[in-house]
């Protein structure tokens, strides 16, 4: 049991920073390349890139709440199980990863939606429109921050699974007499 808990927060962790990785380097810089803009051509190109971005962050958020749940799920059977209490930074990241994914998903990424369709709503007064435009930019700035937060806490958490601690050595104390 005891290899297979191992195997399971490994696998886990292996899994959310890949695929955060992936998506950083690979899939979030696609919404902006030219070859999606020639794709969807020049006119389209400014709604349809942005809403195909909000699908991926969508799915990638939902990715990281998943993980971050198997994480804690993972980190409450090793306690169960091996009666070992969790670490209170490791316990305190995969809350906070918890914590911002949710953050992200349900309250950051509906906000981006909102202002992304005002920027593109043909009703919309100039000055709506314009305003929105600047906060889509603003939350999008955090979006990217969040992402990144959430990369670099995905690796450390990597780490910390596939590194863990040497156990304590405890030593008798009738040992060091003469």
């Amino acid at each position: 049991m005891i290899g297979f808990l191992r195997f399971v927060g490994i696998l886990n962790a292996a899994i959310w920073f890949g695929a955060s990785f992936y998506f950083t380097v690979g899939v979030a810089p696609v919404s902006s390349a030219a070859d999606l803009q020639k794709l969807l051509s020049p006119q389209n190109y400014p709604y349809f890139g942005g809403a195909i971005a909000q699908i991926f962050l969508t799915r990638y958020f939902r990715l990281h709440i998943i993980c971050s749940i198997i994480a804690l799920l993972h980190l409450m059977a090793e306690w169960i199980y091996l009666g070992r209490y969790p670490q209170r930074l490791r316990l305190g990241l995969l809350l906070t990863l918890f914590v911002v994914s949710l953050f992200s998903a349900y309250w950051l990424l509906p906000s981006i939606k909102e202002k992304h369709l005002i920027r593109y709503r043909t009703n919309t007064l100039a000055v709506n429109r314009e305003a929105a435009s600047r906060s889509f930019r603003a939350w999008q700035m955090i979006s990217e921050a969040i992402n990144l937060f959430l990369l670099g806490g995905a690796g450390v958490y990597f780490w910390g699974v596939t590194n863990p601690p040497d156990p304590a050595r405890f030593a008798s104390s009738a040992k060091f007499r003469s």
